[in-house]
């Protein structure tokens, strides 16, 4: 029964379903952009820029949050689709800001891991 055992899981290991899930690791984030919308204060458009070994649509980074210190969620951007070829990519998004909150961070999710990997902190630049 142990040997059974063994032979299974080296299966699932070296299967390449069982890598690939298992390579393409959890989503980063790698840089972020926000800027202040000039026609709507407290509105700011983040670019946020997403690493992911995407495999395809068994596993890719399907979106990215933006959240206040104390872990409250301001806003999401959802990703529509895997990005195999486009690594890393940027995609934008307008969320509102309270003027309150001076930093955010933004969290990437893929559809496998859920939240993890690279989270990068910013200064939200109320005022201008």
């Amino acid at each position: 029964m142990r040997k059974i055992a063994l032979i299974l899981v080296t299966v699932a290991l070296i299967s390449p379903f069982g890598a690939t899930r298992s390579m393409a690791g959890e989503a980063d984030v790698v840089t972020v952009e926000v800027a202040a919308s000039p026609a709507d204060p407290g509105m700011f458009r983040f670019s946020v820029t997403v690493r992911h070994g995407d495999t395809g649509w068994e596993h890719y980074a399907d979106g990215w949050e933006v959240v206040a210190t104390e872990g409250r969620v301001l806003g999401r951007r959802e990703l529509l689709h895997p990005h195999v070829g486009e690594q890393p990519f940027t995609r934008g998004a307008d969320i509102r800001i309270p003027p309150e909150i001076g930093q955010v961070t933004v969290r990437a999710h893929d559809n496998v891991h859920g939240l993890g990997g690279r989270v990068v902190s910013v200064a939200v630049p109320h005022g201008g």
